[in-house]
């Protein structure tokens, strides 16, 4: 099964200093942090914010390309969580058939802003992300996504870069 999600703001973590998308479901039941790069955040970032650049980058060229094509961004979906990594999937509907694209989720969470479309996170997805290994490194991820559940969404402001 999967689980709606909502890009609820862009941070960087304090501990890895590298930036962190944080996704949260409509009733705040499910948080899921996606560490992503330093470009993939500025794309993400742009959209945000409604930056439009005087020359289409790489996701706006993607949803141009995608629009001639005459298909559409049915939805993406956070699939799978292995070794501290995310998968994704881009659903496309191009000629009345679905077609499934292998993403990044950074990638794809940039793509579904700037085609208005539903992000999804697999329960597993969700699941395995809780029950992260209690490694050193897990533990400062973990320390730092207690600090984000804890804290007022409006402490986050709007999106912090």
């Amino acid at each position: 099964m999967i689980v709606r999600m909502n890009v609820k703001a862009l941070i960087v973590d304090p501990i890895a200093n590298m930036p962190v998308v944080i996704l949260r479901d409509t009733d705040d039941k499910n948080f899921l942090p996606i560490w992503v790069g330093v470009f993939e955040a500025n794309a993400i970032a742009l959209q945000l914010e409604g930056v439009k650049t005087p020359r289409p980058l790489t996701h706006d060229l993607l949803k141009e390309t995608i629009s001639l094509l005459d298909a559409v961004v049915d939805r993406v979906v956070i699939t799978r969580l292995h070794e501290n990594t995310f998968y994704a999937e881009i659903h496309l509907v191009a000629g009345g058939r679905p077609v499934v694209v292998d993403s990044r989720p950074s990638d794809a969470i940039a793509l579904a802003l700037r085609t208005s479309s539903p992000v999804f996170v697999d329960e597993e997805v969700l699941e395995k992300s809780r029950a992260q290994d209690a490694s050193e490194e897990t533990q400062n991820h973990e320390r730092l996504r207690k600090w984000l559940e804890e804290a007022d969404p409006e402490s986050l402001g709007k999106y912090k870069m």
